[in-house]
């Protein structure tokens, strides 16, 4: 359940339960006193970065990828609910298999990518265990933090066209991995609860 208010800045949000927490939102909009007065490149380049690395960390209206690995059940991984056609392992290793090829593909004009879809997930037989996950979860954190570390570092254009891509800007490629972490952050969440029961 997800719960508004109006407030500027902010966001209220009920994501477990009834506990409702207020988030600071990053600001966007330029600090001009007026419409003639030219805007500070330099501080909308900065908001637009924090911006980003606020969505790339999972805060918001979503849980974190933190919150979410420091409550699950890791010894039930690799466990097959019913009417589901993978593991919570191999949802937790399909993100990282995706978030690793969308880094490097960001910033490595060699890099080749897995072919697609079998190339972003692990193998059928392989449904995950314990160690399995630990080594999964320090891959996906260290790759997360190179993806913000890109973003972050000043001499990055966020918006610039990526050389070797086909129209592809970092910020798309950053909503990319945000995006598609948070979807199956969800998922991963839905299983975990089941998994507890």
């Amino acid at each position: 359940m997800l719960a508004t208010r109006s407030v500027p800045g902010a966001i209220a949000t009920g994501c477990t339960g009834g506990a409702t927490r207020s988030l600071r939102l990053p600001v966007l909009t330029s600090r001009r006193r007026n419409r003639n007065e030219p805007m500070n490149q330099s501080a909308n380049d900065q908001a637009l970065r924090d911006h980003i690395l606020y969505v790339l960390r999972g805060e918001g209206a979503h849980i974190t990828f933190e919150d979410f690995v420091a409550d699950f059940p890791i010894e039930r991984c690799g466990e097959h609910l019913e009417g589901l056609p993978y593991t919570a392992w191999q949802v937790l290793e399909h993100m990282r298999i995706a978030q690793w090829d969308i880094l490097e593909f960001s910033r490595d004009a060699n890099h080749v990518s897995p072919k697609w879809p079998e190339g972003y997930w692990p193998p059928q037989e392989q449904l995950g265990a314990a160690g399995l996950w630990n080594e999964t979860v320090a891959k996906f954190r260290d790759d997360a933090k190179q993806m913000q570390e890109l973003v972050a570092d000043p001499a990055t254009d966020v918006l610039a066209k990526i050389s070797h891509g086909t129209g592809q800007t970092i910020m798309r490629e950053a909503l990319l991995v945000a995006d598609h972490n948070s979807y199956h952050l969800g998922v991963l969440l839905a299983m975990s609860r089941i998994l507890k029961r």
